[in-house]
């Protein structure tokens, strides 16, 4: 959209001092904006509410209402009118309270013309581009289709701000998280709001399929390639066609897998295993890893150029211990959808158990929460779940969120090992150490367990 000419850009100039006040109309005008003048900081505050302007520049000193007073209520009325005090006081802590309150900028006088020039310039190209990023926003916010992603934290808000950007484009997308914070239902949401949305959406999980298996799998094969190859069979690259393919746990391959990964993307062309016949793609790749993929690099177990193929955009998925705020409506979300299943007439959570949620760290993140909520539901005999009825592993309390001053681990690193290997322990306990049965319950793959277990230096039984 094409920035407005300076002639439709109003300007409220309030001052007490009438030469100075005439003299910066003249001096704006002459600039090619349009100038009205105020007297007073009261005077001020019924212009804006009255009709529309794109910026004031205002004394801060002014016998009836002071400039910072005015400031209050200009902002409490319309917070995005950019605000240049003016002063002939330069008191830093004067400057610290107006910046605080709102204002823009802060000169002081006797004014450098070419200065308030450029401030006003500056101020006004601002609050521009903030409306025609707020614009977009709504805009994109509107078609934005966010399928089955709950919740409404600033973290998640954050991250899906990104996602219906990055949707509409043609970009490769990595995904990190910890197991369980649904990378899937990301990956989802990229596809359904893309240009490939009426397309295939083909998913596959890297850890779960042996090296042999997950070639044929990613590229196909020829009849008689190998034992039990019967027939000519297309592989999911081919059958993604049109639309998007989603690489799940992408960490867990093999040196070797990943070679023929790079060169499908790089050439966007498939080999079926047993074959000779080259078969153009068209497709969209978004991989996930619930590990960061540069320390992989750096160890020689991940392939440096295939990470740079893949992480052309990088999404994160923050835990769900992050998300707090999130817990209580994914928790009444898995409630209504297990209680209609299983044909119970649960209702919801008593205070003590809501309580209890919250609080809980859920080393497991979202699936965890659906498991216990799952089998809460299913074992209820009253309309409202209670803290008794929530089997949750023992754990430190979530941290309280401080937004003022957020930092990106809230659990010490060594803490968190502590939780997940007291929930693998007592899970294999529970499962009679079947591995395949605790992964399901941890919402993992066997493979992950296995890595986790070899990580603890544990043996099968725990």
């Amino acid at each position: 959209m094409k920035k407005p000419v300076q002639e439709s850009r109003n300007i409220l100039i309030v001052d007490d001092d009438p030469a100075h006040r005439t003299m910066l109309k003249a001096l704006i005008g002459s600039w090619g904006y349009a100038a009205s003048v105020a007297d007073d900081g009261g005077t001020a505050v019924a212009e804006i509410q009255a009709r529309p302007y794109d910026l004031v520049l205002m004394d801060i000193r002014m016998i009836k209402m002071s400039g910072l007073e005015a400031l209050a209520s200009i902002k409490a009325f319309n917070p995005a009118i950019p605000v240049v005090i003016m002063t002939a006081f330069a008191s830093v802590d004067t400057a610290i309270s107006a910046l605080k309150s709102g204002a823009y900028d802060y000169l002081t006088k006797p004014l450098d013309f070419e200065k308030l020039r450029i401030t006003i310039d500056r101020a006004l190209e601002h609050a521009f581009l903030q409306v025609e990023n707020q614009r977009l926003k709504d805009r994109l916010s509107e078609r934005f289709d966010k399928r089955t992603i709950v919740g409404n934290s600033p973290a998640l808000k954050k991250l899906l701000d990104t996602v219906s950007l990055v949707a509409p484009s043609e970009a490769t997308v990595l995904i990190n998280g910890e197991s369980g914070t649904g990378k899937e239902l990301i990956a989802g949401a990229i596809h359904h709001n893309s240009h490939r949305k009426n397309g295939p959406f083909i998913k596959i999980n890297c850890a779960a399929i042996t090296e042999t298996l997950l070639e044929s799998e990613l590229f196909g094969h020829e009849k008689g390639a190998f034992t039990g190859a019967d027939r000519r069979k297309d592989g999911k690259f081919v059958q993604a066609s049109g639309g998007s393919i989603f690489l799940d746990e992408v960490s867990e391959m093999s040196l070797m897998m990943q070679v023929k990964l790079l060169r499908v993307i790089q050439e966007r062309e498939v080999i079926r295993v047993g074959g000779e016949q080259v078969i153009p793609i068209d497709v969209r790749l978004i991989a996930a890893t619930n590990r960061p993929l540069a320390p992989l690099v750096q160890s020689g177990s991940f392939r440096e150029d295939l990470y740079y193929r893949l992480n052309v955009v990088s999404l994160t998925l923050p835990p769900l211990r992050e998300r707090q705020e999130d817990i209580p409506i994914l928790a009444q979300h898995f409630l209504s959808r297990f209680a209609e299943q299983n044909r119970k007439s649960v209702k919801g959570f008593t205070a003590r158990a809501m309580d209890r949620l919250v609080r809980y760290s859920w080393p497991g993140n979202i699936r965890e929460l659906m498991n216990a909520v799952e089998r809460a539901v299913v074992l209820a005999q009253a309309e409202t779940i209670d803290d008794a009825d929530l089997a949750l592993f023992p754990s430190a309390p979530a941290p309280s969120l401080d937004r003022a001053n957020p930092t990106p681990h809230l659990f010490p690193e060594n803490r968190l090992a502590e939780i997940e290997r007291e929930a693998i322990v007592k899970t294999l306990a529970e499962t009679g150490g079947n591995k395949s049965k605790a992964a399901r319950v941890l919402g993992i793959t066997r493979k992950t367990l296995q890595n986790k277990l070899k990580a603890f230096g544990m043996t099968e039984k725990g």
